[in-house]
């Protein structure tokens, strides 16, 4: 299979990054100003801990998404990921599956790896 599909990967990694970019923004956009239903409630104080988080995501969000230097913006997403989990469910317990930190370690290592990649086609960097 993987043989079949390594002729597409880097189309492949471009749907990933624009895909996963934009759900990052998203998360942004529904701590920051509420939308889609906001994070439990009224949209964070801008300058809080969440209401930072929430610029964070919409600006590395958008550089992903739009593939401009997508290595600097993943690796700082990463971090943030890796903050996230450590400070909001860690305490919780050790396992993400239990303590509702599965999507903060899916992020985190999809970052990582997008770090490593860079841009890739379809992107601003690769249109430069």
């Amino acid at each position: 299979m993987e043989k079949m599909l390594a002729n597409y990967a880097p189309q492949v990694y471009a749907v990933m990054r624009i895909t996963v970019g934009l759900l990052f923004f998203c998360h942004g956009l529904q701590k920051v100003f509420g939308l889609f239903g906001g994070v439990n409630g009224p949209p964070a104080p801008l300058f809080s801990m969440l209401g930072i988080a929430g610029l964070i995501e919409i600006i590395t969000g958008a550089m992903i998404t739009v593939g401009f230097a997508t290595g600097t913006a993943a690796f700082i997403a990463s971090g943030q990921m890796a903050v996230a989990y450590f400070i909001g469910h860690f305490p919780s317990g050790f396992w993400p599956i239990q303590n509702g930190g599965e999507e903060a370690v899916f992020y985190c290592f999809v970052f990582l790896y997008m770090a490593t990649q860079g841009s890739g086609r379809l992107s601003v960097d690769a249109a430069r």
